[in-house]
């Protein structure tokens, strides 16, 4: 469970994210929407603790995240893995690299420094690549992949970790529709199968309620909605977005992806496969 109460950030006198109160149970898959400047990257940056709350508490299963430090701190930045919108690649180490990165704090110091891991890790990272679709990126440079691809391989290094939570700040806001679905259903995946709280800010609508099982709408640092897919209504979305500038409702087709009904050819891969022998073997293990 995790538990949100008064959480607020200010940036000198704006609230970025302003006295949000969130219980999110073990396992949900949540979408957070709302306009550019309503505080969703601050939340999620907060919930990981890239940034310190101003105001109020955060707790994850009987521990005072919010006051974490040092090596607790690590520990939980390990266990509350973090996607980020433009992928926080090394462009010049090669895929695999990348993804073995997320295994560094699990790792002791001396090993870090060098540089060394394990068959058992190498192993594991071809398989979160297998599972994304591109182990037969393994061995190239991470910078001379397409977006899409490189989102994939930043989910294959946060699985890595292992985490407990994965939050996803606008995952699929510079892809292109074919792609976004292809993230999108690797999230869902990885919420569906390991059970994993999946938390991630989407500015489509149709998005939303196409994978997410509960959506938070923001508006102006506050949590204006919180509900199901269904119960986002016409009135709600005009709470989280505003009307247009005639006062007319919003066009939903100017938060939509146009993702529905868009399949992965097998150029892309599928986000559901298995370790094989060949990426093993040019990974070295």
């Amino acid at each position: 469970m995790l538990t949100l109460k008064s959480v607020t950030r200010r940036f000198g006198k704006h609230a970025a994210v302003n006295s949000v109160d969130i219980t999110i149970p073990q396992g949900q898959m949540i979408g957070v929407i709302g306009r550019s400047g309503a505080g969703k990257s601050t939340l999620l940056r907060m919930i990981n603790r890239l940034v310190d709350p101003s105001e109020g508490t955060i707790d994850f299963a009987g521990q005072k995240v919010s006051a974490l430090r040092g090596s607790a701190l690590r520990s939980w930045q390990r266990d509350c893995a973090m996607i980020f919108q433009q992928f926080n690649l090394v462009p010049r180490l090669d895929v695999l690299t990348n993804v073995l990165l997320g295994r560094l704090n699990h790792r002791s110091t001396a090993l870090s420094i060098l540089n060394v891991f394990t068959r058992e890790e190498r192993i594991m990272a071809i398989s979160a690549l297998e599972r994304l679709g591109i182990e037969q990126t393994a061995l190239q440079p991470a910078g001379t992949l397409s977006g899409g691809q490189q989102q994939r391989v930043a989910i294959a290094r946060a699985l890595m970790q292992q985490p407990k939570m994965l939050l996803a700040d606008e995952p699929i806001a510079s892809l292109d529709p074919l792609n976004a679905k292809i993230v999108m259903d690797a999230l869902r995946d990885i919420n569906e199968r390991e059970g994993i709280t999946v938390i991630t800010n989407l500015h489509t609508l149709d998005t939303a309620r196409s994978y997410c099982e509960r959506i938070i709408g923001m508006a102006a640092g506050k949590v204006v909605f919180d509900g199901r897919p269904d119960d986002l209504t016409s009135a709600a979305v005009r709470t989280i977005y505003g009307s247009a500038a005639d006062g007319s409702e919003i066009d939903e087709t100017m938060t939509s992806t146009s993702i529905d009904g868009a399949a992965a050819t097998s150029d892309h891969g599928s986000p559901m496969k298995s370790a094989s022998s060949k990426a093993l073997a040019l990974a070295g293990v």
